[in-house]
């Protein structure tokens, strides 16, 4: 039996089931259109798979069977039974309650307190009730028709809440008895609910290692494609496409060519797009005869109806790596009639390729046939933005050149597109330059131009551009809102340009901007974190002059700078009295104000307050344990820390940082490394690992230090440099410790050579080095001298100054002077340094003994 035949029986007589248009199913792309546009009826054709394919291919790894009934007795014994429950009125009121598209007006006064405790009270389903309780959240919402209440209609704020509770019920009850549960609620499962039906499907079959639950998985997801073209619903990439790469990625050819029919009858509109995966599966296995038909048909300029299922041959030939297919194909075809979002990643497909001539040639073509300006300079960034192996400064000059080149000014939005490249570089100053070149080119600049560079200062710190900023908006007569005004005025403050702040606040009135309270509150935030009180309660005096109201923030600053419990009882009395909702960054203020002040018990009794939200428990609890560790609380702190445990809570990423940080003066190893173990995101995780190993390396751990050092290796498997930067870090410490201790060092970076198979830097060695001056060790200065060597590092002026400062430290005079005379003396500052070493460390000075290499210590 052949494999599509299999297919056929394993999803049961698809054929049958796709009606009169299931024969189009087999059909090729290129041969598809082509019967369409020949009006040949699809049945007619004797053709069986999309493209023929040789037969001398090894078959797939996963080869298609008749599927045996997906559902046991005793499974379907156990959903009925669910299905049995949840067909119950007061169950199917209250899910559809959370469903529904409903107003706030169709809730009474008297339901809205009680309507969590019946949720919790009525639902026995364990992870059901939890979820009602989860989505009990209130939503605002326009007035909806009687019949559209009929359906389901989620907003951006539901979707997340659809979603959670559709992979929830799929992870219970499965996909199909999933569908089956919306049945019973009596309300029509939508496209939404199917495709993420069809993701689950997907994602199992694609996670799994069993080739069974795979094939069953795929069934499912068929016969959700049937159910979805009999109702009507379009089968949309979204969707589609995650299943064909699934196929693609495993060499799935027959199966691929399966699917290809449902899909062409459930979207019409696919067949260009399924082009595009078709040269990517031919791609992905090798098959060079039909990647060689399909780029002749691309090249080919017999049939301009076909030329959208061209293009997308050509995009996936450009997203592969064969350079030469793509050449070929590219001295044939006539660009200028490829559409312009292909014809960017074309462009794209040149620089990443640095092929600077078939650009040019290009966008001649182009230019030929007016094509317009603005679109060629769109072009010309999709190429110059993706040349590899070059820094930003040169991706601008190639831009330019290219303008210049072809005598075509810029456009915004090409220059739009470069500042976006430039600030995702970190390369806010280049940005700013273009952004004065835009203004000398005669175009308009737009504020959002500036608040794109405004984020990248932000996100890299580099606070004195934001004058910078400041006088563009100022020469150029913009409009900036609030917001940026109050990011400038954050920008400012953090300089501790206060003065700068407060002109930028004033200027805000003079551009009829209207002062808010966020512009305020970051300078009061500025002056409080310098411990400026009274100038920070200055500023809440200006607000008042300035008829600007507090807002939560305001009062967050203000009681969390408290240095008294009266201050804290009069600002909450007053934030109370305000009518200000009291927001969980308040109650983090109370917790460190309180024990700022001593008064632990205060700060835990915080958290009895009946108006902290469920969801914001566990964040202030963190929040209580670091006030309490940062504050010499530890035992405290760590009995928290076990409540939260106790009750299945995790700790928050920073709490968990700061009570490592703390416990750095107890010296408990084990307790750390327990802590260690909660962080789950690697970023915190990172970060903690290297407060573990600066720990292990001032406590002299170093077989606990070589371990954490060899899982941050596995961790930059792909990013050497990044793991290089944290292995210096540890003999860093080394060097900056007092006395210093050098043994340590060389044994930690014997263990790194031998155990984690690492090479050691130049970072590395010289910080040892450091060490040895400061040790006056001679013996292992003259091995580490060896290292630099034996590691491929070219001795340079500083490693021949610290070796020279050592010599002369531990008084081997001779030595020094043979050292001195390998110096490079051009650098008259060089000249200093070795003058500076000789008064130092005098001739008359006693010879130092060589210090003998101490016992091995024992690794801990």
């Amino acid at each position: 039996m052949t494999r599509a035949k299999s297919l056929s029986s394993l999803f049961g007589a698809a054929a049958k089931g796709a009606g009169g248009g299931g024969g189009g199913g087999d059909l090729p792309l290129v041969d598809f259109i082509s019967s369409l546009n020949a009006a040949v009826p699809p049945s007619s054709t004797s053709k069986k798979t999309l493209v023929e394919a040789p037969q001398t291919r090894q078959e797939t790894h996963w080869r298609c069977r008749t599927l045996q009934p997906v559902i046991g007795p005793i499974f379907t014994a156990w959903c009925a039974s669910i299905l049995s429950y949840v067909s119950s009125t007061q169950l199917r009121q209250q899910i559809t309650s959370i469903l529904d598209d409903r107003t706030s007006s169709d809730v009474s006064p008297e339901s809205e307190g009680t309507s969590s405790d019946n949720y919790s009270g009525s639902l026995d389903i364990q992870w059901l009730s939890e979820l009602m309780s989860n989505a009990n959240v209130p939503i605002k919402r326009k007035e909806t028709s009687r019949g559209k209440k009929q359906k389901w209609f989620f907003k951006n704020g539901q979707v997340p809440q659809s979603k959670q509770l559709i992979k929830l019920c799929g992870e219970k009850l499965g996909t199909e008895a999933t569908l089956q549960f919306f049945g019973q609620l009596g309300r029509e499962t939508g496209v939404k609910e199917y495709n993420a039906l069809i993701a689950m499907c997907i994602d199992k079959a694609r996670t799994t290692d069993c080739e069974e639950v795979a094939l069953v998985e795929i069934s499912k997801v068929y016969r959700h494609f049937k159910e979805m073209r009999k109702r009507g619903f379009q089968i949309d990439e979204v969707i589609y496409g995650q299943l064909l790469m699934f196929f693609i990625d495993r060499g799935m050819v027959e199966e691929f060519h399966f699917f290809c029919g449902p899909i062409k009858d459930g979207n019409c509109n696919s067949i260009p797009r399924l082009g595009y995966y078709e040269m990517l599966l031919w791609i992905s296995v090798n098959n060079e005869e039909m990647i060689r038909k399909l780029c002749d048909y691309i090249a080919a300029d017999d049939n301009e109806d076909n030329l959208q299922l061209k293009e997308n041959y050509l995009l996936a030939l450009c997203e592969s790596q064969r350079t030469d297919d793509l050449l070929q194909v590219l001295e044939i075809i006539d660009i200028t009639k490829i559409s312009d979002k292909h014809a960017a990643t074309v462009f794209k497909s040149l620089g990443r390729l640095s092929l600077e001539s078939f650009t040019e040639k290009f966008l001649l073509a182009f230019k030929t046939l007016d094509h317009g300006a603005e679109k060629i300079s769109r072009l010309i960034f999709s190429y110059a933005s993706c040349i590899p192996n070059i820094v930003v400064e040169d991706i601008v000059l190639k831009f330019e050149s290219l303008h210049m080149k072809f005598e075509i000014t810029p456009s915004l939005e090409s220059y739009k597109e470069l500042i976006k490249f430039c600030c995702s570089s970190r390369k806010v100053q280049l940005a700013l330059d273009i952004v004065n070149q835009i203004s000398q080119d005669g175009l308009s600049l737009s504020i959002d131009m500036l608040n794109c560079i405004l984020h990248a200062i932000e996100v890299n710190h580099e606070c004195n551009l934001v004058r910078r900023i400041y006088s563009v908006i100022c020469c150029h007569d913009l409009k900036p809102n609030a917001e940026i005004f109050r990011r400038m005025i954050s920008l400012s403050v953090k300089m501790k340009d206060f003065g700068g702040a407060y002109a930028m606040l004033n200027d805000s009135r003079k551009m009829n901007v209207k002062p808010v309270a966020g512009m305020y509150n970051a300078i009061m935030a500025g002056y409080f974190r310098e411990k400026k009180i009274s100038a920070g309660l200055r500023v809440l005096k200006q607000m008042e002059l300035d008829s600007v109201k507090p807002d939560p923030q305001t009062y967050s600053y203000l009681i969390g700078y408290c240095d008294c419990e009266e201050d804290i009882i009069k600002y909450y009395e007053e934030l109370k009295c305000s009518g200000i909702t009291v927001t969980k960054h308040i109650f983090m203020s109370l917790i460190n104000a309180y024990a700022a002040c001593g008064q632990f018990e205060k700060a835990k009794q915080v958290l009895l307050d009946e108006g902290i939200p469920v969801k914001s428990l566990n964040e202030l609890r963190s929040a209580l344990i670091s006030s309490l560790a940062s504050n010499g609380q530890m035992a405290d702190a760590l009995d928290t820390y076990e409540e939260i445990k106790q009750s299945g809570g995790d700790l928050e990423p920073r709490a968990v940082l700061s009570l490592m940080e703390c416990l750095h003066s107890e010296g408990d190893l084990n307790l750390i490394l327990q802590l260690l173990e909660e962080l789950h995101d690697q970023g915190y995780w990172i970060e903690g690992c290297c407060r573990v190993i600066s720990f292990c390396v001032r406590r002299k751990h170093l077989s606990t230090a070589v371990h954490l050092l060899k899982q941050l290796k596995d961790k930059f498997c792909d990013d050497e440099f990044a793991a290089e930067v944290l292995f210096d870090e540890a003999f860093a410490i080394i060097a900056e410790e007092e006395p210093a201790d050098v043994q340590f060092g060389v044994d930690l970076l014997k263990a790194i050579k031998s155990d984690l198979g690492i090479s050691p830097s130049r970072k590395c060695l010289d910080f040892i080095l450091n060490a040895c001056v400061k040790a006056k060790d001679l013996q292992n200065s003259l091995l580490i001298w060896k290292e630099y060597e034996i590691a491929g590092l070219p001795y340079n002026v500083f490693n021949f100054l610290r070796m020279y400062q050592t010599l002369l430290a531990c008084g081997d005079h001779k030595s020094a002077e043979a050292m001195q005379t390998k110096i490079p003396k051009d650098d008259p500052d060089v000249r200093d340094v070795i003058r500076a070493f000789q008064v130092t460390y005098p001739k008359s000075t006693t010879p130092a003994k060589a210090n003998k290499l101490p016992q091995q210590r024992e690794n801990k």
